[in-house]
């Protein structure tokens, strides 16, 4: 990579301290649960977490399966940035939502073959998980490697501070999304994992050969953009 930002997501916030947190130590986004989970989020507590971020901080809504008009209502009550769909919203629904809100993250499991039709889904961002999404397992990233999307995407599936130099070293990608490898316990995210964790993304990501991503803005003004 040259020296731009790798972009670095901490999911399943679910409180005002650990979004602060995650924005002191360098993430560039936090992810708030909307789904079934045992990070879920209810709506009024995102919005207070929303109003209390850093404008560069970009805040991220995750969805599974919800109609496109619920994710959409959801986003503009709370204020978000941007919205996650996890599940297995059609290409059609998924540009409707990236016509109404600022910025899409289109989640797949690897191994799943809407990766090969990512464009279908429109000018959205890709990430890509375990084959279970949101199981917190990692998978083998030579897969990537070996057979990487025709954009950059936001890699996703069990990371942690010990692993995720690995996983960038292995894979190259765009940026890096972490849950339960920050945690203290559910729910609650561990400072110290937190800093280890996006220290050792970036630092990884300096040293990593990768292509830009073809016809993507990068991760740092992907997050402005939307301001």
């Amino acid at each position: 990579m040259d020296d731009r930002r790798l972009f670095v997501k901490i999911c399943g916030i679910t409180s005002e301290d650990d979004a602060l947190l995650a924005a002191a130590m360098g993430a560039d986004a936090i992810g708030m649960i909307f789904a079934a989970s045992s990070s879920r989020i209810t709506k009024g507590r995102a919005r207070d977490i929303v109003r209390r971020l850093p404008p560069e901080v970009l805040s991220v809504g995750v969805f599974r399966n919800e109609s496109r008009e619920r994710v959409v209502a959801m986003a503009n009550d709370v204020g978000l940035r941007a919205v996650q769909l996890h599940g297995h919203e059609t290409p059609e629904d998924t540009r409707w939502v990236a016509e109404r809100v600022p910025n899409v993250i289109r989640a797949f499991g690897i191994g799943d073959p809407a990766l090969a039709r990512i464009g279908e889904y429109g000018e959205v961002r890709l990430l890509v998980d375990a084959p279970e999404p949101g199981s917190g397992k990692t998978f083998d990233w030579n897969a990537l490697a070996s057979d990487p999307p025709d954009r950059g995407y936001i890699l996703a599936g069990g990371l942690d501070p010990q692993n995720v130099e690995r996983a960038i070293r292995a894979t190259a990608p765009w940026g890096v999304d972490v849950k339960s490898g920050v945690e203290a316990k559910a729910g609650v995210k561990d400072p110290m994992k937190v800093k280890e964790f996006v220290a050792t993304a970036r630092a990884a990501a300096l040293a990593t050969a990768a292509p830009e991503p073809s016809g993507d803005m990068s991760p740092y003004n992907w997050a402005e953009d939307s301001l």
